[in-house]
């Protein structure tokens, strides 16, 4: 058995599900890992996270602007697979050491042989993201419709290229949640009692 548990947020843009992770990890008492993920690998690659953070979910991914801004005399796919492995390497070193939740980054593929892992899915109807990126994030119905279909694409093609599957592949889902259906609160309390009871948590938060 795991020492410690793990919990993989997989999300649509829009949905939330960012959200979702962030409330989750504050109710276990547990690490959040998100853009912390790019700012190891950046240190690692010796790489200024200035230059990286704010293009993380643009299209073509944040990996994409990295391998443009930094080729280091390489071509693109040997800089993609290597910064890949990087934050493989990161992320299963932090499963190792605590209990944790992570955001994307094709966490559910890298942690699929863990005992204690549970992957989970958000995600929403167009209409929902679409006046989420609204109200939330101050775009135009144009510029949340662009975003949408842009970070969808990036996300979808990172993860078909590294695990061979979606990132919305039931098959790998232990949880997949409508987020239009319920408020983030409720979602964030259902995700935690499946936590509980999955990993036989005791108390308000996980040690």
């Amino acid at each position: 058995m795991d020492k410690h548990f793990t919990i993989v947020i997989q999300r649509q843009f829009g949905s939330q599900g960012r959200n979702v992770a962030k409330l989750v990890a504050e109710k276990l008492g547990i690490r959040f890992y998100d853009r912390t993920i790019v700012e190891k690998v950046a240190s690692t690659l010796g790489m200024p996270v200035s230059q990286i953070a704010d293009e993380e979910e643009k299209a073509g991914s944040g990996l994409r602007y990295i391998m443009n801004k930094f080729p280091l005399g390489t071509d693109d796919a040997y800089m993609q697979n290597m910064i890949f492995q990087v934050q493989k390497d990161i992320i299963l070193d932090i499963a190792e050491r605590e209990n944790c939740i992570i955001v994307g980054r094709c966490a559910d593929y890298l942690l699929r042989d863990r005992r204690n892992n549970l992957n989970v899915y958000i995600y929403a109807p167009y209409s929902y993201r679409i006046d989420t990126c609204i109200k939330k994030y101050g775009m135009s119905a144009e510029e949340a419709k662009h975003m949408i279909a842009s970070v969808d694409k990036a996300r979808n093609s990172y993860h078909k290229c590294y695990t061979g599957t979606l990132p919305s592949d039931p098959e790998n889902m232990d949880l997949m949640i409508n987020s239009s259906i319920m408020s983030i609160e409720d979602i964030a309390d259902m995700i935690v009692d499946t936590a509980r009871k999955m990993f036989g948590l005791d108390g308000p938060k996980a040690a």
